[in-house]
């Protein structure tokens, strides 16, 4: 794993504007401890701080590797309850034609919700820890994180997705809106 970046806080999320953001993530060989290592890190952030998804870049390491995990938490309060996946060299294999728009946060841009359009649907090709090909579908919120998360591995955020700049409120007004 000689093309991970070392940083002198490995639990710190990468911010809006730090350059490891806009990178294109490198496509990771499995098996590999580090990566397990540095896939068991991420999912314990992204629990810890209230995530329904991760990718390494958002840790500062530049490389292919994302989680999908929602489930209900303070940030997201009616995700549904799925089991995670840990996502190696993960692709869109086959997509919804049919968009459905609805409200992003994202834990490198905090205190931020963007209006973004994202597929109803998407089938995805993803290498498991273990280093076997899988293929699955995803729908709904789950498409969403999905392509959330594989936006980080392209060098973009939810920011690039928002149609319009009337579509961005602060969380706090999000959260107030629905009751919360």
């Amino acid at each position: 794993m000689s093309t991970t970046p070392r940083t002198s806080h490995p639990l710190t999320i990468a911010l809006l504007g730090e350059a490891v953001l806009r990178q294109s993530a490198q496509a990771v060989s499995l098996p590999d401890a580090e990566i397990e290592r540095l896939a068991e890190t991420m999912m314990q952030v992204m629990s810890d701080r209230g995530g329904v998804g991760i990718a390494a870049p958002q840790l500062h390491h530049s490389l292919a590797l994302m989680i999908v995990a929602s489930r209900p938490n303070p940030r997201y309060p009616d995700a549904p309850q799925m089991a995670p996946l840990v996502m190696a060299n993960p692709t869109i294999t086959a997509q919804s034609p049919q968009r459905v728009r609805d409200w992003e946060g994202c834990l490198s841009v905090p205190g931020i919700r963007g209006l973004v359009a994202r597929p109803q649907w998407v089938k995805v090709s993803f290498d498991t820890l273990d280093g076997y090909r899988h293929h699955t579908r995803l729908e709904g919120f789950a498409a969403r994180i999905f392509c959330h998360e594989l936006d980080h591995l392209q060098g973009l955020t939810f920011l690039d997705r928002v149609d319009n700049n009337r579509d961005l409120l602060a969380t706090e007004v999000w959260l107030r809106e629905r009751g919360r």
